[in-house]
Parts: C-alpha cells; sequence; structure tokens
C-alpha cells in the first residue's frame, strides 16, 4: 500500500468514524434504548479508531528527541 493509498483510506475511515459518532447520538437522543444495537456501533468506531491510530503511526514517524 503506497502512502496515497494510506492517506485515503485514513480519510475514508476518518468520515466512517464520524458517521459511526452520529448514528450512536442520534439512537440515544431518539430514545432508543437497543443497547444491543448501540454496542455493536461502539465496538465498531473501536475498531475504527484502531484502524486509523496505526496509520496515523505509519505516516507521521516518532521523533526522538
Amino acid at each position: 500500500m503506497t502512502e496515497d493509498e494510506m492517506r485515503k483510506r485514513l480519510e475514508t475511515l476518518r468520515l466512517e468514524h464520524r458517521d459511526l459518532d452520529a448514528a450512536i447520538d442520534a439512537l440515544t437522543n431518539a430514545g432508543v434504548h437497543d443497547q444491543i444495537q448501540i454496542a455493536r456501533l461502539k465496538k465498531r468506531k473501536l475498531r475504527l479508531k484502531d484502524q486509523m491510530s496505526m496509520l496515523e503511526d505509519y505516516l507521521i514517524p516518532d521523533i526522538i528527541a
């Protein structure tokens, strides 16, 4: 995977993460009490966050001071 492909993938993951956040908020604010569905969305959101962190770590190397 090239660096450009990684950056595009990262942007896609960020967009999906924001969408999931909005969906979770909408379900919560609508009074939906389907905790299983909300838990699944939150787990998916955490997996996306992990994927984003891995890509960010690769694209932005640590600076040794």
